[in-house]
């Protein structure tokens, strides 16, 4: 599992890899918010943590179709299920390193993106914790659609379509605990441990859901 984890981060970063896709459209998206609503800090202010989060989501659905795509396509994909490592742990070093290669950075880079939409500081710390325990979430959930498309020709569009609406009260709860953070009569913790608990729910359920979906296909 680990040799798998550490092959799919070098092909990230490889030529071609597609890794930094979703960090230059993160950066792109955060980058052009200010000038489009204008110099009102309190609005940007306002809007900022619902925006790098919806930032992030995109970015990381950006990213999904490549989770099994190339190994389907080089042949790598029979491999591994014919291999005596069980499909769902699989899958969960695929996440592990797909998260690490696009997800990660943006986690690392929201602070800082989070000045052009005029931050405060607690609400820079609690997007970049939000954001390192939602993520996973979503490139669980983007798994399962992952594989279901996988088989397709252009199931780009298919796997968005299929992660969008799951990945919706992540979002949700990762935006509320983010204002809490910043509105002192909100609690901060409820909303953000409801945000860890969907993240342990879907990490366990999104590989074996994804695994089940690559062997049944495969067959």
């Amino acid at each position: 599992m680990t040799a798998l984890f550490l092959r799919d981060l070098r092909l990230a970063f490889a030529g071609g890899g597609g890794a930094t896709t979703g960090v230059i459209f993160f950066l792109a998206v955060i980058a052009t918010i200010p000038f489009g609503v204008g110099p009102d800090l309190n609005l940007l202010s306002r809007i900022g943590p619902a925006i790098l989060w919806i930032g992030a989501l995109l970015s990381t659905l950006l990213t999904l179709d490549r989770l099994f795509q190339a190994d389907r396509d080089d042949g790598t994909l029979d491999l591994l299920i014919a291999g005596p490592l069980p499909m769902p742990l699989v899958v969960l070093a695929k996440c592990l390193a797909l998260w690490a290669a696009s997800c990660l950075p943006l986690v690392l880079a929201s602070p800082v993106l989070g000045l052009f939409l005029a931050l405060q500081p607690a609400a820079l710390l609690a997007v970049m914790a939000t954001l390192f325990v939602g993520t996973p979430a979503i490139v669980c959930i983007g798994a399962v659609g992952a594989a279901v498309a996988v088989a397709l020709p252009r199931g780009g569009l298919l796997v968005s379509v299929l992660v969008l609406p799951l990945a919706i009260p992540v979002l949700i709860f990762g935006v509320s605990a983010t204002y809490a953070a910043v509105n002192e009569p909100d609690p901060f913790w409820p909303p953000f441990m409801i945000l860890c608990a969907l993240t342990l729910f879907f990490g366990a359920l999104g590989p074996m859901a994804a695994g089940a979906a690559l062997k049944g296909g495969g067959d």
